[in-house]
């Protein structure tokens, strides 16, 4: 009797140890970004963080280059509750809550200091609390992407007139739609993942994107001049189901959050550091470097856009985040 109680408790004690640090909460985060993006290696490192600080209680599971469908579809399921997280370009929610569309609007941040101040400030602070109401998501933090330029297939661009009809493609939402039409070009939106085919097969005869997107998706490869338009300072966003967060205890929020902090962290110096670099890569990639006269992108942009969307963004909003010093 006294060996089958031993070895009962042998057993039990193996399924324990078996079972120690085994993950409780497990965390389905998916990008349309490629996997060596600064966006979705900062995935990897908010999930070793936050395995770390939970002894592996939380496992948080990556998904880039749009595994789990394109930006507004694992928009809609973080939001059903089907997808646990995303990052996504701001404008993106802008659908669902309107003010959020013009933290990605065209020329309006004086750089990323001020992008940052003023989306972990007051204003941020509102539109969080929008999403969740209206949509079920929380934004948990806003990541710097990057200055966005124009590249083309085959044609120079110097001033707004080239752009005329130049066909472009853009973000599935508004706002992008009418920074282009505002150039006079000719605005095709579709998904991030459609895009490198799209170029080489000239479907389209150019995008806009930051140089690490430009980088890591290999469009230097199908194109052939970069031009220095510096038209938007994208902010992505970090966002959870609500479900899910009010779902975790208060000292599962705090790992989860932290790590996003340091993740966000990681993520901006790592596309700084990029955009200083691969200028010159691009050069040696055999892509011509222009820049245009961008107070001709400036004003054409300027004096049409802001006017369009202030009914939808909200009444002096633009001027509330001009005034945040």
């Amino acid at each position: 009797m006294r060996r089958w109680i031993c070895f009962v408790m042998l057993i039990c004690l193996a399924g324990m140890v078996q079972t120690s640090g085994a993950a409780e909460i497990t965390i389905k985060w998916g990008d349309v970004l490629a996997a060596d993006h600064p966006s979705v290696m900062m995935i990897e490192k908010v999930a070793q963080i936050a395995a770390e600080k939970s002894n592996g209680r939380i496992e948080i599971q990556s998904y880039p280059g749009g595994q789990l469908g394109g930006s507004r579809d694992m928009i809609e399921a973080v939001s059903m509750g089907t997808q646990d997280m995303v990052t996504e370009g701001a404008a993106n929610f802008g659908q669902w809550v309107p003010s959020i569309g013009i933290v990605e609007a065209p020329y309006i941040w004086r750089g990323i200091e001020h992008l940052l101040q003023v989306m972990d400030g007051p204003i941020g602070q509102d539109m969080n609390q929008q999403l969740i109401e209206k949509r079920g998501m929380r934004i948990l933090g806003t990541t710097y992407y990057g200055v966005r330029n124009v590249t083309t297939t085959d044609k120079e661009i110097h001033t707004v007139a080239d752009m005329k009809d130049f066909k472009i493609r853009v973000p599935e939402n508004e706002i992008f739609l009418a920074m282009a039409r505002a150039w006079g070009a000719k605005p095709t939106p579709m998904n991030f993942n459609e895009l490198y085919l799209a170029l080489r097969q000239k479907v389209v005869d150019g995008q806009e994107n930051p140089s690490p997107t430009i980088d890591s998706a290999k469009f230097y490869e199908v194109q052939k001049y970069l031009i220095l338009t510096g038209h938007i300072i994208t902010p992505r966003l970090v966002v959870i189901n609500e479900a899910l967060w009010q779902k975790l205890s208060e000292d599962d929020q705090k790992i989860l959050q932290e790590a996003v902090k340091e993740g966000i962290s990681y993520n901006n110096a790592e596309i700084l550091q990029r955009e200083k670099d691969l200028l010159a890569k691009f050069e040696q990639e055999g892509m011509t470097i222009i820049t245009p006269e961008i107070e001709e992108f400036r004003k054409a942009v300027l004096d049409s856009v802001p006017a369009m969307f202030e009914e939808k963004w909200g009444k002096g909003l633009w001027e509330q985040i001009q005034n945040v010093k």
